[in-house]
């Protein structure tokens, strides 16, 4: 079993709205909701084997307010509590807090030592570890193609900004009016080409060991447990790297406050979990996954849903 939520997006701010205005976001109380998904987490018997933070710890505010340090190290203390392993994936409002040369120095790296984790190409965060017998998972990088959290004088970013241009004509790159493909848009990201060759390459091992793998990233890889803005920007890419293999079961994604689901064509879970950050302080949202041979069952809390997912 393990643990799995997304967006905690903490501040020490009063409650605010989206950019949009509409949706209310409990900036404080997010860290009580987190305290309390960890105390679920560690009465669970039996213990759980780890648990998946799917990113947005903390909130862009708090880069406003010059707080991002002390907001992380309030978040990370509330996760030390749990005697497993926390697996963290990056998202956008990582990189508003902080550069990605400087998020490796944090807790929120969970990459492994060793070339063996991961892509060997310059400073991607994916890597994959094995729970348990036939069982693995794989820790995507959604923003490894990406403006954010990168030097403007890099090759990475030029790369990015060059086609996130090409696809998005906008002033403002984070608005999707009018797009073709709305996912092209400054806030999401996308997966190199280098890092698609290693996950092809981890898959291929998974297919021939005849293992189970669960895959997570950030952003969603699937329309049907999305909106179109909130898509990975080559999202059609990660699918069918996935769906040449027999080997993955499901893919947990965050980003997407309403959360989503679908099972797609070829079999696969697509689970985007709610976001804590659009909870009221009342609720919660996380979730247990329990293992089994021929599926997994999701025990939500809160916002999120009882689900059984067969394979």
């Amino acid at each position: 079993a393990f643990g799995v939520i997304a967006d905690i997006q903490y501040a020490d701010a009063e409650d605010g709205y989206d950019f949009s205005g509409s949706r209310r976001r409990y900036y404080r109380q997010s860290l009580d909701l987190l305290r309390g998904a960890v105390e679920a987490w560690a009465a669970e018997t039996p213990p759980l084997a780890f648990v998946l933070q799917l990113g947005d710890s903390i909130d862009g505010l708090n880069a406003r307010s010059g707080k991002a340090e002390g907001a992380l190290e309030q978040v990370l203390a509330a996760l030390r509590r749990l005697p497993v392993p926390v697996h963290h994936t990056w998202g956008n409002h990582e990189f508003y807090n902080f550069s990605r040369a400087r998020l490796v120095r944090t807790g929120l790296n969970s990459r492994p030592d060793g070339a063996a984790a991961g892509p060997p190409a310059g400073d991607c965060q994916a890597y994959h570890f094995i729970p348990a017998p036939r069982f693995r998972v794989v820790v995507l990088d959604a923003y490894d193609l990406s403006t954010l959290g990168r030097e403007p004088d890099s090759p990475r970013y030029r790369e990015s900004l060059r086609l996130l241009r090409e696809k998005n004509p906008n002033h403002d790159l984070n608005s999707p009016t009018g797009l073709k493909e709305p996912q092209f848009v400054e806030f999401n990201g996308g997966f190199s080409q280098a890092q698609l060759d290693w996950f092809n390459e981890v898959l291929k091992f998974s297919d021939e060991n005849q293992e189970k793998v669960v895959v997570m990233g950030h952003l969603p890889i699937h329309p049907g447990a999305s909106d179109s803005v909130s898509l990975a920007w080559n999202y059609e890419d990660a699918l069918s790297v996935i769906h040449s293999h027999q080997c993955v079961v499901c893919f947990l994604a965050g980003h997407l406050h309403d959360g989503g689901y679908c099972l797609d064509s070829h079999g696969v879970h697509h689970l985007t979990l709610e976001g804590v950050i659009e909870t009221s302080p009342e609720s919660n949202a996380f979730g247990t996954i329990y293992v089994y041979k021929d599926k997994m069952i999701l025990k939500g809390r809160g916002r999120i849903s009882d689900r059984v997912m067969l394979f």
